[in-house]
């Protein structure tokens, strides 16, 4: 006879009798029926709190668990703590690596606190963020990351006043004070322009997408024309809609042949990485498969193509990023009420030919790449 004398929740010997579920998922219930102990037990083994069971009760529910494939619903177990360990992330485009990286980021540091991430990929689309951001409201996150296009005030409010928990990834919200993580934008772009003025280009073009909405776009733009005026170098801004690029293109094309007319090493300083990748493809189909020797191309963000054209590159800490956007989660969810923080983190200059071989070639005629 099975011993439960360290069984304070013992409902009898009619829990011995096994049931048919008839093809539904086992429930706690019928767990401790199987292991003839009550739903308190259970409930202890499931949260932890294996010391307060014996090793006689401990084995019997174990064997339960694994005879009925018990899977127990996280969801409305959270939600009767009044926690469901859900954190939503939501990501303007996910088909940028930098989302992706810093995801991984995301992901990893979830993992290893015990959070689930809810991923809304909004496209780009201002519309998509704001019906993502309202359908977390009825998820109940307990935390939410917002690396997004054109998210307004009044969106976020609905957490920051519920308590929830708000970190931005590399971008800042205009009327929201809250927790930002990113990449420190006015010393990355000042390394970057310094590279370029110390390597002897003297006319530096700075290519970046429509700024309105998006704060690191701001920034990025504002350093660049700082640092060129604090080393009384020759730089410009040119705007590029990506969706729409064909005159941002030719315009480009102008200012590279005018800047090569003068006899100027031209560069251009791409502000991210899908801007930087559609002025490449540009290039080749200019000047063929040799363009890096006709005009230099630098870019944040060091996608992986970056390497194999040889592009010198600023290296986000996408990863880390992502991790300690998490962390502040988890900080705010533990009862931390310090203010606001910012945590801006270092670029990493990788230095490639694409900023050693661009020399003024005034006589050649561009060339149709392949």
């Amino acid at each position: 006879m099975t011993n439960k004398s360290n069984d304070p929740d013992h409902p009898g010997t009619e829990a011995h009798r096994p049931r048919s579920f008839a093809g539904r998922p086992a429930t706690i219930t019928d767990v401790a029926r199987e292991a003839g102990t009550g739903k308190t037990s259970i409930s202890r083994y499931l949260n932890g709190e294996t010391g307060v069971l014996s090793r006689d009760l401990l084995g019997r529910i174990e064997a339960a668990i694994a005879k009925l494939d018990y899977r127990p619903n996280q969801m409305a177990r959270g939600l009767k703590r009044g926690r469901n360990r859900l954190i939503g992330m939501l990501l303007a485009d996910l088909t940028n690596p930098y989302s992706v990286e810093v995801l991984q980021g995301v992901e990893a540091a979830c993992h290893a606190l015990g959070y689930m991430p809810l991923i809304c990929h909004a496209a780009n689309e201002v519309d998509m963020e704001r019906r993502y951001l309202q359908l977390l409201t009825t998820y109940r996150v307990e935390g939410v990351i917002v690396n997004a296009l054109g998210v307004k005030e009044e969106l976020l409010q609905g957490f920051t006043h519920g308590g929830i928990p708000v970190v931005l990834v590399d971008r800042t919200v205009e009327g929201i004070v809250t927790d930002m993580v990113g990449l420190d934008n006015p010393a990355a772009v000042a390394l970057a322009t310094r590279h370029l003025v110390d390597e002897g280009f003297d006319e530096l073009l700075f290519i970046v997408q429509p700024v309105t909405h998006v704060s690191s776009r701001r920034l990025r733009e504002a350093a660049f024309r700082e640092t060129v005026a604090s080393l009384r170098a020759s730089g410009s801004t040119l705007v590029i809609d990506l969706a729409s690029a064909a005159s941002a293109l030719a315009e480009l094309d102008e200012r590279i042949d005018a800047a090569r007319a003068a006899g100027k090493r031209v560069a251009l300083f791409a502000a991210n990485g899908p801007v930087a990748l559609r002025v490449a493809v540009h290039l080749k189909e200019r000047f063929g498969t040799n363009w890096q020797a006709s005009v230099a191309l630098l870019a944040i963000d060091d996608s992986e193509w970056a390497q194999l054209a040889g592009m010198t590159a600023v290296r986000q800490p996408t990863y880390e990023i992502g991790r300690r956007a998490v962390e502040f989660l988890h900080e705010r969810l533990g009862g931390a009420a310090m203010p606001a923080r910012e945590c801006l983190l270092p670029g990493e200059l990788i230095v490639r030919g694409s900023t050693h071989c661009a020399v003024p070639e005034q006589a050649q005629l561009p060339s149709q790449g392949l």
